[in-house]
């Protein structure tokens, strides 16, 4: 009898020693991921949101994530990101999900929308008002998961050769502005053309495109187009174009539940940090803009083209949500929120900045 409890004993703790084993192990395992981007390696700050979460995700684990960041000169496909982490080619992503309108429309609403919510706003959306939960869900088709990736805050609404008076000012302009944006000016009577980056600057000296917008003073500046078209219009398309982290989702399932922790942490964080890093980037940029071309005239659209813009918004959106019953769910929860948060938005920041600028 007491052999038997000796040997019962033996096994116990070989048992326990194999379970410690096996835990070490899967302690110390690496996992080595691969980030595709639709940013070329030096378009800052939006090619800087991946690369600093994939440094915070390898520090704060320890070295057993790494996540190996190309951009699209590497990969060749900017606009295949989507699909490549999809098929498992890449385990991440980064790019902006209104780009993905021709392949799922429901997908459109996550990054921003024309006259919708501020970046605070729609983070608090995101966070607190059952985005994530909208996003997920229009994302599982996929079979991935899509996460707010960087914000640039309110997009100025472009450079224009010359002054926009009168909706007729518009009416036969050429202007390069994409997605639903570009649906509306073309409502108006706008020829809308989407050119590649490197082109625009001489499209826009050449007098091939009469306007153009990009995204604000901080990315505006290294473009030069301010050397061109001196007017220069506030925003009211994409009031918070939010970037996306997107994830493979069965590539996420296989993660130890720290690491998923810490993958979540990171990308909120370098998110965030993407958002105050273009904020401080635009605010140096006009300040050397408007020392070094006086010229510049920063204008506001006139009334009656915001309302012309205002109403083709609506009639679109009409017609874009039959037929899609999760894409009217994600506006509609959108529009709701953005009602609710705007009282607090105007008592805090407008009322203030209305009254000591």
């Amino acid at each position: 009898m007491k052999m038997f409890s000796k040997t019962t004993k033996l096994l116990v703790a070989s048992v326990v020693l194999a379970g410690l084993s096996t835990a070490s192990l899967a302690a110390d395992k690496v996992y080595k991921w691969k980030l595709a981007t639709t940013w070329g390696p030096t378009l800052h700050p939006f090619i800087d949101a991946p690369t600093k979460m994939a440094e915070m995700v390898e520090k704060m684990s320890n070295g057993r994530l790494l996540i190996r960041v190309d951009a699209a000169n590497k990969h060749k496909a900017p606009f295949g990101v989507l699909d490549m982490v999809q098929g498992g080619q890449y385990e991440m992503g980064h790019s902006a999900s209104y780009y993905w309108k021709g392949k799922d429309i429901n997908l459109l609403p996550f990054t921003t929308m024309p006259f919708g919510m501020t970046a605070p706003e729609q983070y608090a959306w995101f966070y607190y008002g059952g985005g994530m939960e909208l996003m997920e869900k229009a994302y599982a088709p996929h079979k991935m998961l899509s996460f707010p990736g960087g914000n640039t805050g309110a997009q100025m609404g472009g450079w224009f050769r010359k002054e926009i008076k009168t909706l007729d000012d518009l009416k036969g302009l050429k202007m390069r502005i994409p997605g639903f944006a570009g649906e509306i000016m073309a409502k108006l009577g706008l020829t809308v053309t989407n050119i590649a980056p490197g082109e625009l600057y001489t499209s826009l000296e050449r007098g091939t495109i009469d306007a153009l917008e990009w995204v604000g003073p901080g990315m505006d500046i290294n473009m030069g187009f301010h050397k061109i078209a001196p007017y220069y219009y506030t925003g009211w398309h994409e009031p918070a174009t939010e970037l996306q982290f997107l994830v493979n989702k069965r590539a996420y399932d296989k993660l130890p539940k720290d690491l998923q922790a810490i993958l979540v942490t990171a990308m909120k964080l370098s998110s965030y940090d993407m958002y105050i890093q273009n904020y401080d980037m635009s605010a140096t940029a006009w300040e050397k803009m408007k020392k070094d071309y006086p010229n510049i005239k920063v204008e506001t659209f006139p009334k009656p083209v915001m309302d012309a813009m205002k109403k083709a918004n609506q009639e679109l959106r009409k017609e874009m949500v039959v037929g899609h019953p999760l894409l009217k769910e994600v506006l509609d929860s959108q529009e709701a929120y953005q009602k609710k948060v705007r009282e607090w938005t105007k008592m805090s920041d407008y009322l203030y900045l209305k009254d000591n600028l």
